[in-house]
């Protein structure tokens, strides 16, 4: 198999477009379908940025894959943690909380206003906007200003309207049925 990107364009016959996407609800699989779609486009050679917003730490198995991948996949990819090591809420975030996840914003919006990668993943977006913490219009005024050719993937919980009218792909992923119910913890390798 050969290793090398040939051809790193997003659209090498110029038929496509790059779209917005949505991945929210309270269902389990939102930041799971993102990162496979990263890995997907890694695989083609694009160029991908994945920044999470409010997650920090390292104890995250695909932040292991990632940092595992071969050299010249690796060296597509970028992954920026904008967010302390551990799971905000309005009624515990704090400025140290709003440090990262603004400083997290201004990379990706410089990325996509710069036209840096082929696919920006904007994990758990969805949550620093129901937050306050990111301004709903200033994301949606970037997003509709990206670069032609750009794909972008927005995750998490409550997806603002503004967010959902301007997307051209929106999944909303609600729980049937989840073993959390019964009692059973985040699970390695499965949850994180």
């Amino acid at each position: 198999m050969n290793n090398k990107c040939e051809n790193n364009l997003i659209n090498p016959n110029w038929a496509q477009h790059g779209y917005i996407q949505v991945y929210t609800g309270n269902g389990k699989g939102k930041t799971t379908a993102s990162l496979g779609l990263a890995m997907r486009a890694l695989g083609r050679c694009w160029k991908v940025l994945i920044v999470m917003f409010t997650k920090g730490g390292n104890d995250y198995g695909e932040l292991n894959s990632f940092m595992n991948l071969s050299p010249t996949i690796k060296d597509n990819l970028k992954i920026v943690q904008a967010g302390l090591d551990r799971v905000i809420y309005k009624e515990n975030q704090n400025a140290l909380d709003e440090k990262a996840i603004k400083e997290g914003w201004e990379l990706a919006k410089k990325a996509i206003q710069n036209d840096e990668y082929q696919l920006i993943i904007l994990d758990e977006a969805n949550i620093a906007i129901d937050l306050g913490i990111l301004d709903v219009d200033e994301v949606v005024d970037v997003l509709k200003n990206k670069p032609e050719e750009m794909e972008i993937v927005l995750t998490g919980r409550n997806a603002h309207e503004k967010v959902i009218e301007v997307a051209h792909l929106v999944s909303k992923i609600e729980p049937i049925k989840h073993y959390w119910d019964t009692g059973i913890v985040a699970r390695k390798g499965i949850e994180y």
